[in-house]
């Protein structure tokens, strides 16, 4: 169970990294709003608040797995 907990950790690692790159290389959003370097940090932060929310759930579960048996 704890070999799976890390290949999703890893997976979301990758996916967060992606959409960072992605998010920050893009001239233009989805709407054709030209990204400014305000609105970059802006969106990138924002991925940051995801990542974090994330990373608490995670760290969760890895609590309840690593609880010992009684």
């Amino acid at each position: 169970m704890k070999k799976l907990w890390w290949i999703i950790n890893g997976v979301w690692l990758l996916l967060f990294s992606g959409l960072a790159i992605f998010i920050y290389f893009r001239e233009v959003d989805a709407a054709g709003v030209v990204q400014t370097s305000e609105l970059r940090w802006l969106s990138l932060a924002l991925l940051g608040v995801v990542f974090i929310f994330v990373a608490i759930i995670q760290l969760i579960i890895l609590f309840f797995l690593k609880k010992p048996k009684s």
